[in-house]
């Protein structure tokens, strides 16, 4: 599997109490090539775990690779933030949409559904995403 990971992906997949780890754990062992991040998403992921070794270690281990460089995207991140002012994102989300649209054959590893149906990539494509499933 080839995917994009959204930082409440990796944040699951390290943090044995997350209510959504056994569902992260499950995806990654499907992993075959390092999932696509950003430093966004890294540097929250390090901050909602506490703990920037484990973040880095999850790029030293194969788990995600730093595919992307908000530098070479500033123009078409400015105008998805002002696409999408009225909902507030994140840098890290803006990040994964546009990698979605540089990555259009990989799905985004999210556990959060509600912003990336909101979001589009291409202004008008769906985004593909992989959640945990809703009970």
């Amino acid at each position: 599997m080839k995917g994009i990971a959204d930082t409440g992906f990796l944040v699951a997949f390290a943090n044995a109490n997350d209510k959504h780890h056994n569902w992260a754990t499950q995806l990654a062992a499907g992993v075959t090539d390092p999932l696509l991040t950003c430093e966004a998403v890294l540097a929250e992921t390090a901050f909602q775990l506490e703990s920037t070794a484990v973040a880095l270690a999850m790029i030293n281990e194969g788990l995600v690779a730093l595919t992307f460089d908000s530098r070479e995207h500033l123009i078409q991140l400015a105008r998805l933030a002002d696409r999408y002012a009225d909902h507030k994102p994140n840098l890290a989300d803006l990040c994964l949409v546009r990698m979605s649209e540089l990555f259009p054959k990989h799905s985004v590893l999210t556990t959060d559904r509600t912003d990336f149906q909101v979001y589009r990539r291409n202004k008008r494509e769906a985004i593909p995403i992989l959640c945990p499933p809703e009970h």
